[in-house]
């Protein structure tokens, strides 16, 4: 069993606990350490469950799950938080469907404020009668996430602290009157047909197709009985349009996200496909490793370029030899750089605003 915490204000662990979440732990630790009852908590965060695992240590009768989106940041809180008997992590498109009794959900103030009104509302679903939801904020002068929670509770207890944020705790007392739909289906043309993409919030470019994705269409030719591997397919826009294009290849999109995968395995519905799978995985990784003839890859620009090596190494296992990878991105010199050093034949074209950069698998690795 983990220790009790003796003070509801120890950081978690060294790694820094963001102030939502130390805001949480701060003001939700207090309300469980007497409590002897088994209880359900489900959790989100905003870096490792430093607030999951802190309300897991301080009761041991609580059942604690934190949620992802992603998998690959709920393979690292698992690395970080170790094992633990009233602790897991949960990976998918939707919230658990196991009525909870507490919930404890980190926001980050102006960031997708959509995903925020999206969750907050599945947590009120998930709670039983009498249940609480307690929420966070970095901004301290924050009025929006207090509205939105006056929306959906008869009363809303806030707790503000000097320059770091607000934590607002509820009890819900009744059912939403009145659900939103938070789903998105937009259309795009491309070549002779409309491609019809649904997008919820969480996936990347919800409600519009994304500039770099319409470039990396504009150039990507495919060739009969090719086999297609779209990594961080999103939402499927690239690899739905390609697998619309020519029923004789297949497409394989993979992301971390399970709402992307969720997303896009909904538009090969929506699209009539039969030629096209999505994939939920952390690293790029599906089967059958050295079988594809082209690599797609639109990787994000944060992380320092770590992500995108990930990319260029998910390439080097998962293409053939001599098989073709083409990456799309603004900044292009760290690819080409980097290109050179893992595959033959690298060269770039410029689509509108963006450039791709290709390259061909090589036939012996040196």
């Amino acid at each position: 069993m983990p220790r009790r915490r003796k003070n509801s204000t120890t950081e978690v662990k060294t790694l820094p606990t963001p102030v939502q979440e130390q805001l949480l732990i701060d003001a939700v630790c207090p309300l469980l350490e007497e409590q002897t009852a088994e209880i359900r908590v489900l959790c989100t965060t905003l870096s490792r469950g430093q607030a999951a695992a802190a309300l897991a240590a301080v009761c041991p009768t609580a059942l604690v799950t934190c949620h992802f989106l992603d998998a690959y940041l709920a393979e690292l809180t698992r690395e970080f938080a170790g094992a633990s008997l009233n602790f897991e992590t949960a990976c998918s498109a939707e919230f658990p469907e196991t009525p909870i009794d507490l919930a404890v959900i980190p926001t980050h103030s102006g960031v997708e404020p959509e995903l925020t009104r999206d969750r907050l509302q599945s947590t009120h679903q998930a709670l039983v009668e009498g249940g609480r939801l307690a929420v966070s904020t970095n901004d301290p002068k924050d009025s929006w996430l207090h509205e939105l929670m006056q929306s959906m509770f008869d009363k809303v207890t806030r707790i503000a602290t000097k320059k770091r944020g607000v934590v607002y705790i509820a009890r819900k007392t009744a059912p939403l009157k009145k659900l939103k739909s938070f789903e998105a289906r937009f259309t795009f043309p491309d070549h002779d047909r409309l491609i019809t993409i649904v997008s919820r919030p969480g996936v990347f470019c919800h409600r519009r197709l994304d500039d770099g994705a319409r470039a990396l269409l504009k150039v990507v030719e495919v060739r009969d009985n090719d086999r297609i591997l779209d990594m961080g397919c999103g939402a499927g826009a690239v690899g739905l349009a390609l697998a619309a294009r020519n029923a004789k290849i297949s497409v394989t999109g993979v992301d971390s996200n399970a709402r992307a995968v969720w997303c896009a395995e909904q538009g090969v519905a929506a699209n009539e496909l039969a030629n096209f799978n999505a994939v939920h995985t952390a690293d790029g990784s599906c089967e059958e490793e050295g079988s594809y003839d082209l690599f797609l890859g639109n990787p994000p620009y944060f992380s320092n370029y770590r992500i995108a090596e990930l990319f260029l190494q998910t390439a080097v296992r998962m293409l053939k030899p001599g098989g073709e990878i083409m990456i799309v991105s603004k900044s292009i010199s760290w690819y080409k750089q980097r290109m050179a050093e893992l595959f033959d034949d690298v060269g770039t074209a410029e689509s509108g605003h963006y450039i791709i950069a290709g390259a061909v698998n090589r036939r012996r690795r040196k």
